[in-house]
């Protein structure tokens, strides 16, 4: 059983009734009128707010602790409207932080401590005993039933370191025998398709064949009839010279 089983809201609440019945934490007297940070607008409506306030800051230091004054104003704070202008984060109220951090502490609930860099104060074991009493009447009545963790051990196997050039060369294979089945399918899927007649640039630039001219027979001439009484070219030019 612990405190984180039950619902944050509650578990405030019903701590901040068991508050009350201590006399060293007591609201004071400026507590009904004053706002808790320059973001709000208006005092808390609540009149036992002071109480809720400080079963907060008990949880807080519970889960933040060793915490400081600085550290619970950022917690505390919020943004501020203001107006047609952006809004802007401001700070919760460092005066009552204060005033409650140093009632707790008087009670017995909180203590101041060093761990390492951090500074601030704790939760004492009377704290975190008030804060599991309350969670526990809280699980009574909510009937809440938490599981019960199993004895048996779980084995659990340790992953083997695994070389570097390992790694590489078996994410080199994995690719190389990647390469190979997609030219394998590339192959297949190329034998598998028709294969197309391809024409030689020979056969398609060559020009059309022109039809041969019909070759006529020689015509035989015929002999030169010879006239009577007539000589020769040849003798008429002799004679005349």
């Amino acid at each position: 059983m612990t405190i984180y089983d039950v619902p944050i809201n509650e578990l405030i609440l019903k701590a901040a009734e068991e508050l009350k019945k201590i006399k060293e934490i007591m609201p004071p007297s400026w507590a009904d009128f004053v706002k808790t940070g320059m973001h709000k607008e208006r005092p808390p409506v609540q009149k036992d707010w002071w109480y809720i306030r400080a079963a907060s800051v008990l949880n807080a230091i519970n889960k933040l602790g060793p915490v400081g004054v600085s550290k619970l104003r950022t917690k505390y704070g919020g943004k501020k409207n203001r107006g047609y202008r952006p809004e802007k984060f401001f700070k919760g109220s460092g005066n009552i932080l204060r005033k409650i951090l140093q009632q707790l502490e008087k009670a017995g609930f909180a203590a101041k401590a060093d761990k390492g860099i951090h500074k601030g104060r704790i939760i004492t074991p009377a704290g975190l005993a008030l804060l599991g009493k309350v969670a526990a009447a809280i699980m009574i009545e909510k009937k809440i039933i938490i599981p019960k963790k199993s004895t048996e051990e779980l084995k659990v196997e340790t992953p083997r370191k695994k070389n570097a050039k390992k790694v590489a060369k078996q994410v080199t294979r994995k690719r190389r025998s990647k390469k190979t089945e997609e030219g394998a399918a590339e192959g297949e899927a190329k034998a598998a398709k028709p294969a197309r007649k391809r024409r030689s640039k020979k056969t398609e630039e060559a020009p059309a064949e022109i039809p041969a001219a019909p070759v006529e027979a020689p015509k035989e001439e015929a002999p030169a009839e010879e006239t009577v009484g007539q000589a020769p070219a040849e003798e008429t030019e002799e004679s005349e010279e």
